[in-house]
């Protein structure tokens, strides 16, 4: 015959033999504190009078329940946590615009100073490394030569001015560079600062959109100025 106890187990999804069971429908799996407290209470209800539960053991149990209830709740927080550091939200992306940044390119426009700066990527060390500015007609403006550098990033800065020394103007101006080591050609990639006019979310990562470069993932961004 089933006693409230049986019902109570019943309603939990468990059932009174210990024969394993697969779960049936949306029968559960696990068992949470509610889940604890409705059994001690069902036997509670169910014990017997000639020999009631030990003192000792209702503690335990209450014990197991506070521990649960703890865990069950540093589980939560920790989470909250994670998804905080592995995320970025709206107001983390808006602090990207209006910020300046030094990534791959070969594009770039004047300062308000004029000239621009920018940097040289080097996979190895090079025995000569050479920066040449063209204007938009393609037009030669400077070569700047940076002479032998170690595998790294080498900063170039160009003043602005023309082989003649006039002022070569706002741009665009495209950016080329070219290293070797005596007869090797040495892999080497340009890199711009560029203002961030835009930014989006794709994936959980900030794009940013940079004039004259087109959209760029924040991972690529090798400094912020």
């Amino acid at each position: 015959m089933a006693t409230s106890f049986d019902t109570t187990l019943s309603n939990l999804g468990i059932g009174r033999t210990t024969e394993s069971q697969a779960p049936v429908g949306n029968a559960k799996t696990t068992l949470g504190q509610d889940d604890f407290l409705a059994l001690m209470t069902a036997q509670l209800k169910n014990q017997d009078p000639f020999e009631p539960v030990d003192n000792t053991q209702m503690v335990a149990q209450m014990a197991q329940f506070s521990s649960l209830a703890g865990i069950t709740e540093m589980s939560s927080t920790l989470k909250s946590i994670a998804d905080k550091l592995n995320g970025t939200t709206p107001s983390d992306a808006l602090a990207w615009v209006g910020r300046t940044v030094l990534t791959e390119g070969n594009v770039a426009f004047a300062r308000t100073s004029g000239g621009i700066e920018g940097g040289v990527e080097l996979d190895a060390g090079a025995s000569n490394v050479n920066v040449t500015i063209t204007a938009a007609s393609g037009e030669v403006l400077k070569s700047i030569e940076l002479g032998a550098q170690p595998a790294g990033t080498v900063n170039f800065d160009w003043d602005g001015k023309n082989m003649a020394g006039e002022d070569a103007g706002d741009g665009p101006f495209q950016v080329t560079v070219s290293a070797r080591d005596g007869d090797k050609a040495i892999a080497a990639r340009p890199l711009v600062w560029a203002p961030v006019t835009s930014v989006s979310i794709v994936n959980g990562e900030p794009v940013l959109q940079l004039p004259g470069i087109g959209q760029v993932n924040s991972s690529a961004v090798r400094s912020v100025g």
